[in-house]
């Protein structure tokens, strides 16, 4: 009978991905496992895509006091970040969240994290590349028809798709690359703008009628979702060196290193931009580097800065998306194709969530205003978070029953309070999504049901036929 439920504490652990991947000789030289600075760049450039060039505008409405509602986010994105380390530690293999819930509950939980995971990846990434047309626009008018802008869309999506193809060498130099050129930019405005910094606009602590609680939940709200990518260097596991190790280093120096460009890129275009400009701005990058440095070509250099930002933001999803189906597929819950690897990419993943991003990208272009698109990008707010859930549960799972080879008893207090804080602020990424995207995301998920019961059936059928 097939797994639906709990896992006995003592079955064996699915095979290890360690053994080298069958291919041609090339194989070998194009696939090359992460080290630490391109595992770190993986979570910074996951973490870090497009929307950090709008949040100082987004948040300025609630005051200075969204300030501390980003401190309060980077303190639960780091236990989250610490708990993906200990996890990945415990267990150093591809799929991160998937294979830490199925390691706990067993397959239906496993699968459940796998399908919302890729759901997540191949909507995103569709709406990464609409977005960053957007930026593209500003340096080479392609916008003003559709056609042309929706071909630019794809463009985007398949150069990040071809490094993918070509292997994990050439997927690692492209996100170092990309995390550099987008950095740079935005820690000359995050550092030099304390030079030009005024406190006088700042504006008020608390612009709004709420009280400071009620600011904080608000402008937390905008906020949650800055940190969703801590978890990449944990899905990549199977593809980074010394993963007991480097993943966990990894995971914590990506995120904090995202949390400091944001905070000190929110504060410093709070000092550079008066309150009620930056209340307006569509560009607060743009206005900033302006102030900092007179004339008018910020936008254009904060345009270049966002579209590379997502361009990397696109070459690590796409790669995080083909992780997670081959992880479960070679455990029978995925079709089998996702599992055949080339030069260290599942190339079936890769392919496949290139065409439905694509198919969604040009449906976006030719639907008209019809709201679905937007609905779906919706969709993967709560996604996003079903894998967080289920990973700081298993933790918690494997903390509370006693297993020793699986917990260090010395740190079990410290671990414990990490797992709790880590699966509050999951519980409060999914209250942040908001109803409708908590309804219609459930709707998703329980789709992923009945391509559970059909991989299952083949599963044991498989097992029975081999018995």
């Amino acid at each position: 009978m097939h797994d639906t439920g709990t896992a006995a504490p003592s079955a064996p652990a699915p095979k290890q991905d360690t053994a080298p991947h069958p291919g041609t000789s090339g194989d070998h030289k194009h696939a090359r496992r992460f080290g630490l600075p391109v595992a770190t760049c993986l979570v910074m450039g996951n973490i870090i895509g497009g929307g950090i060039f709008l949040l100082p505008a987004s948040v300025a409405p609630f005051g200075t006091v969204s300030l501390v509602a980003f401190a309060v986010l980077t303190a639960g994105a780091i236990a989250l970040a610490l708990v993906f380390g200990r996890l990945a530690e415990r267990d150093p293999r591809t799929g991160g969240p998937y294979v830490y819930a199925r390691a706990a509950f067993g397959d239906f939980a496993g699968f459940l994290a796998a399908w919302s995971y890729w759901i997540t990846t191949w909507v995103s990434n569709a709406a990464l590349a609409v977005a960053a047309v957007g930026y593209l626009d500003v340096l080479v008018p392609v916008a003003d028809h559709k056609a042309t802008a929706c071909l630019a869309a794809l463009v985007l999506q398949l150069l990040p798709a071809l490094a993918n193809f070509a292997g994990t060498r050439y997927v690692g130099a492209v996100q170092l690359v990309a995390t550099v050129l987008k950095f740079l930019p935005l820690l000359l405005v995050a550092f030099g703008g304390l030079f030009f910094f005024d406190p006088d606009n700042l504006g008020p602590f608390q612009a709004g009628d709420e009280g400071p609680i009620g600011a904080v939940s608000a402008s937390a709200a905008i906020l949650l979702f800055s940190y969703l990518g801590v978890e990449s260097a944990a899905v990549s596991a199977g593809e980074v060196r010394d993963p007991r190790r480097n993943v966990g280093r990894a995971t914590i120096l990506g995120t904090l290193g995202a949390a400091l460009v944001y905070l000190l890129g929110t504060l410093a275009v709070f000092g550079t931009v008066a309150h009620d400009k930056l209340v307006t701005s569509t560009a607060p990058f743009s206005d900033a580097v302006d102030v900092m440095f007179g004339g008018s070509w910020g936008g254009t250099a904060v345009a270049l800065a966002a579209l590379v930002s997502m361009v990397g933001a696109l070459n690590g999803w796409t790669l995080l998306s083909a992780q997670t189906p081959y992880a479960a597929a070679r455990d029978g819950l995925f079709p089998a194709a996702f599992a055949r690897k080339k030069r260290g990419v599942p190339t079936t993943g890769v392919l496949v969530t290139v065409v439905l991003a694509s198919l969604l990208t040009v449906y976006n272009y030719t639907a008209g205003p019809s709201g679905v698109f937007e609905v779906l990008v919706l969709v993967t707010t709560f996604t996003a978070t079903v894998p967080y859930l289920l990973a700081t549960a298993a933790q918690i799972y494997f903390l509370l029953s006693g297993q020793g080879a699986r917990v260090h008893r010395s740190r079990l207090v410290r671990d414990a309070v990490l797992a709790a804080v880590a699966f509050a602020f999951s519980m409060w990424l999914v209250a942040g999504a908001g109803y409708t995207a908590v309804y219609q995301g459930v709707l998703f998920l329980f789709a992923g049901v009945l391509v559970y019961a059909w991989m299952a059936a083949r599963k044991q059928r498989t097992a029975t036929s081999s018995g």
